[in-house]
């Protein structure tokens, strides 16, 4: 196998000196028209490569940053991924991706693998862990968060609180009373944000909050099923529901169709993040929006960009929309709703 050639072929080749070479390559120092061109072209005819370790030891940079995610596969990482990959691309940043599935044990070793690697910063959707691996890891490389957050660390998120009052309203405007909440796992991240909004909003109204409508499952499709069809069965007399994430909206969308019900005439349906499959449900899903691209995007920027504000630690809130398609409307029993179909046991 031929040899790659190095810094000292090129000078020898040349007739110059290294430090020459170097003031060429990287365009720095003052060097004549005619020496810059004979190393130009020395540099290419032995295809000469500049040694991405040593460009790292002299510029104290890798240009690399690490993205971490729970799910590749899960369309809203894949969204947010698509925008820390835009952002990354256009500042010459390579992006190394892992995946830790929720896993704190592995989200860990990702991390202790990044920080050794010593790659610029590290983008992630944090998982349910304490925080304590992620605030070792920023002491050594910066950390942004992106869709989730931890105290103390900075972030960009979506505005859950206000995405969530919207969509209660928008229900309790309907004239739903028994709205229920199809919430993830305590243990994750967002959970406890959205049910706190869910309830403080439904307080506002003056609609009391049934705690047995609050029904809470693991981030597995079969944990969501089986929550939302034991809520159907459970409680004959829900008119609505509001999914905390695509996952559930997808359980309590099939969970209703298993169970012969009627989206809306015996039960609306509406959840958190637009999901292509959401437009094309019959009929099609009322959802809160939330920008992964452009989340994913801004956080790359923050890392790599923004030093100063990310420094500070105080997290960037993007809005929300609430889409308002076909799977609410009036509960039964008022006008524009219709009799409840009976339900299967």
């Amino acid at each position: 196998m031929r040899r790659a050639a190095t810094i000292k072929d090129v000078a020898a080749a040349a007739g110059v000196g290294l430090a020459t070479v170097s003031r060429v390559l990287s365009g720095t120092g003052s060097v004549s028209p005619a020496t810059r061109d004979r190393v130009l072209a020395v540099a290419k005819e032995l295809d000469y490569r500049p040694s991405a370790i040593g460009r790292s030891l002299k510029l104290q940079r890798t240009g690399s940053i690490g993205l971490l995610v729970p799910d590749i596969t899960d369309p809203f990482c894949a969204e947010l991924a698509a925008g820390v990959l835009d952002c990354a691309r256009t500042l010459g940043e390579h992006v190394i991706l892992d995946v830790a599935h929720d896993d704190p044990e592995r989200e860990g070793e990702i991390v202790d693998r990044l920080v050794e690697q010593r790659v610029d910063g590290i983008i992630a959707i944090p998982g349910s862990g304490d925080g304590a691996v992620w605030r070792d890891a920023a002491r050594v490389v910066p950390v942004v968060f992106a869709g989730r957050g931890l105290p103390g660390l900075p972030s960009v998120v979506a505005d859950d609180r206000s995405g969530v009052r919207a969509v209660v309203e928008y229900l309790v405007g309907l004239g739903h009373r028994r709205v229920a909440f199809l919430g993830g796992h305590v243990s994750v991240a967002a959970g406890p944000e959205r049910e706190q909004a869910f309830r403080d909003t439904l307080a506002e109204l003056r609609v009391p909050v049934d705690d047995d409508l609050v029904v809470r499952a693991r981030s597995t499709a079969d944990s969501a099923f089986a929550a939302a069809a034991s809520l159907f069965q459970r409680r004959s007399d829900v008119s609505a529901v509001l999914a905390a994430s695509h996952l559930l909206g997808e359980a309590a969308v099939l969970a209703a169709r298993g169970l012969d019900l009627r989206v809306p005439a015996d039960v609306s349906i509406a959840m958190i993040d637009d999901m292509p499959w959401a437009e094309l449900c019959d009929p099609p899903l009322t959802v809160v929006a939330r920008p992964a691209r452009d989340m994913g995007y801004r956080a790359a920027e923050l890392l790599l960009r923004d030093p100063a504000r990310r420094e500070r630690g105080r997290p960037v809130v993007l809005a929300t929309e609430l889409i308002v398609r076909g799977s609410c409307g009036p509960p039964a029993g008022l006008p524009g709703g219709s009799a409840r179909s009976s339900r299967t046991r």
